[in-house]
C-alpha cells in the first residue's frame, strides 16, 4: 500500500542526485567564493568578461563579483607577481613568457582569434603585395602584429627596408598619423580600426580595412584565420585551492559569447564603462574582433604557431621555448 510513495520518493531524491551531480563543482559547493576580481586590458578581448560580470554571470561562483582594467605591460606583471591578480585576460606571449618562468600563469582559453587589420585611405591597396613602398604605422615594435605583419610581407615578396616606418607609441598615435596623412597605411588592433572609421567618417573622410592580417597569416600556417593574442589565464595558486571554479567561470564566459555576438549594442553599453571606451565604438567593434571562448588546448597547433614566430624573432618574449602541457588548464 505504501510502495507507490515510497518509489516517487525515490525517483525524486534520484532525479535531484543527478540534476546535482551534473552541476559544476562550484555550484555544488555549499559556500561560494566571498568575493572574485577579475582583470583584463581595456580592448576589445575584455568586452565578453565584462558583460558577464555587468549581467551577474558569475553570481553562483561568488558574492561579490568585479572586473577592473591593467592599462600597461607594468601594471600587469606587478599584479601577477605580487598575487592580486588571480584571474586576467592577458596577452598570450606573456603568459607563456610567466609560464616557462616559474611563475604558475595557466591558460584558460582565448577570448579572441585575432583583430588586427592593416587600415589605409586608398583603396587601390588590398593585399601585401601593395604595401611595397607604403609608408606604414603601428603601435608596439616587435609585439605579435608586429611579428606577424613580417611573416606576411615575406610570404608576399615585399622587403622590410621597402616600407617607411612611422613610428607610433599607442594605437590613438597611429590612427592620428593615418588620418593625418603622414602615413598611407596603419596596423590597428580593434578598437582602434573601429575608432578611424568613426573619425574619418566626422572628417568627410573614409578609410578602408584593407588587410586582415589574421586571414593573411592563416594562409601561411595553414591553420585558419586564427592568432589567439589574448585569453583567459589563471595563477595556479588560486586554481589548485579553489576546485571547480575555472570550469564554472569558462563556462559561463561560453554562455555569455553569443550573447555579445547577437546584442553588440547592449553588451558595449553594459562593458563601456568598466573599459573606459564609448559603447558605440565597442559595439561597431564586436563584429571585426573575433570574440572567442575556444579552451586553450582545443587551439595549442594555433598558439605554438604563434609562439614559434615570436621566438624566431625574440625568443626571450616567450621565456625561452615552447610552454608545456602544463600551460594548457583547459
Amino acid at each position: 500500500m505504501h510502495d507507490l510513495p515510497s518509489r516517487r520518493r525515490f525517483l525524486l531524491s534520484s532525479a535531484i542526485s543527478v540534476a546535482a551531480l551534473s552541476m559544476p563543482a562550484v555550484l555544488r559547493a555549499k559556500t561560494p567564493l566571498q568575493g572574485l576580481t577579475f582583470y583584463g586590458p581595456p580592448a576589445g578581448p575584455s568586452i565578453t568578461l565584462a558583460y558577464a560580470v555587468a549581467e551577474g554571470s558569475f553570481s553562483d561562483i561568488a558574492g561579490e563579483v568585479a572586473f577592473k582594467t591593467w592599462r600597461d605591460p607594468d601594471e600587469l606583471r606587478a599584479g601577477l607577481t605580487s598575487g592580486t591578480m588571480k584571474v586576467v585576460i592577458m596577452p598570450s606571449n606573456a603568459a607563456a613568457n610567466l609560464y616557462n618562468r616559474g611563475l604558475g600563469v595557466r591558460m584558460v582559453n582565448a577570448m579572441t582569434l585575432g583583430l588586427n587589420y592593416i587600415m589605409t585611405k586608398d583603396p587601390a591597396i588590398k593585399t601585401p603585395a601593395d604595401l611595397r613602398g607604403r609608408s606604414i604605422t603601428f603601435p608596439f615594435r616587435n609585439d605579435t602584429p608586429d611579428i606577424l605583419l613580417r611573416r606576411v610581407l615575406a610570404a608576399a615578396d615585399v622587403p622590410e627596408n621597402s616600407l617607411k616606418i612611422v613610428n607610433a607609441a599607442t594605437p590613438i598615435e597611429a590612427v592620428q598619423l593615418l588620418l593625418s596623412g603622414r602615413a598611407e597605411t596603419a596596423v590597428l588592433p580593434e578598437p582602434a580600426t573601429t575608432m578611424a572609421e568613426m573619425r574619418a567618417l566626422q572628417a568627410g573622410q573614409e578609410v578602408y580595412r584593407a588587410i586582415n592580417i589574421q586571414e593573411e597569416w592563416g594562409k601561411i600556417t595553414g591553420l585558419g584565420p586564427v592568432a589567439p593574442q589574448a585569453g583567459l589565464a589563471v595563477m595556479r595558486d588560486f586554481d589548485e585551492a579553489n576546485p571547480g571554479v575555472i570550469e564554472a567561470i569558462q563556462s559561463a564566459i561560453e554562455a555569455t559569447l553569443p550573447k555579445v555576438i547577437a546584442n553588440p549594442m547592449e553588451a558595449a553599453k553594459a562593458a563601456a564603462n568598466a573599459l573606459g571606451m564609448p559603447a558605440p565604438i565597442l559595439a561597431k567593434s564586436i563584429p571585426h574582433s573575433a570574440l572567442s571562448a575556444d579552451r586553450a588546448s582545443s587551439l595549442r597547433p594555433q598558439f605554438e604557431a604563434m609562439y614559434k614566430a615570436v621566438a624566431d624573432v625574440e625568443p626571450r618574449a616567450i621565456g625561452g621555448q615552447l610552454p608545456d602541457d602544463g600551460f594548457y588548464r583547459l
